[in-house]
């Protein structure tokens, strides 16, 4: 099997750290430093994908000097979510993120929940090995 014919289940992370929409700010950066990782996902009173809240997000609160007292994770996450298919290919999952302009794509299950992450650490690491 070719290196970019790879399903995305087989490179993407699990075991996610997920937030909900009313998490405040400075706890939802608080992990993402704790965990070492670049987004959580926020996941609304379903359980069910209502946005990311990436690294990038935080860079943009800093950046605006904006105070974090009393904001939450829905004032800066990013809604309609990109997300792939634990089948579809690492090739497809790549340009989905060359074309959206992300770094993290949520995995999607067929019954919707969310699998997993694929990064472009993941990407990187298996074309790497």
């Amino acid at each position: 099997m070719a290196s970019n014919d790879v399903a995305v289940e087989r490179v993407m992370t699990t075991g996610l750290v997920s937030v909900t929409p009313d998490t405040p700010v400075e706890e939802a950066g608080h992990l993402l430093l704790e965990h070492d990782i670049g987004s959580l996902l926020v996941a609304n009173q379903d359980g069910g994908l209502a946005g990311i809240m990436t690294s990038t997000d935080f860079v943009d609160v800093v950046t605006r000097d904006r105070s974090t007292d009393d904001h939450t994770v829905e004032q800066y996450m990013t809604t309609g979510v990109v997300t792939v298919a634990p089948s579809d290919s690492i090739s497809h999952a790549a340009a989905r993120m060359l074309d959206d302009d992300v770094q993290h794509l949520p995995v999607e299950a067929d019954d919707g929940n969310v699998a997993g992450l694929v990064s472009t650490t993941d990407l990187t690491a298996h074309l790497a090995d």
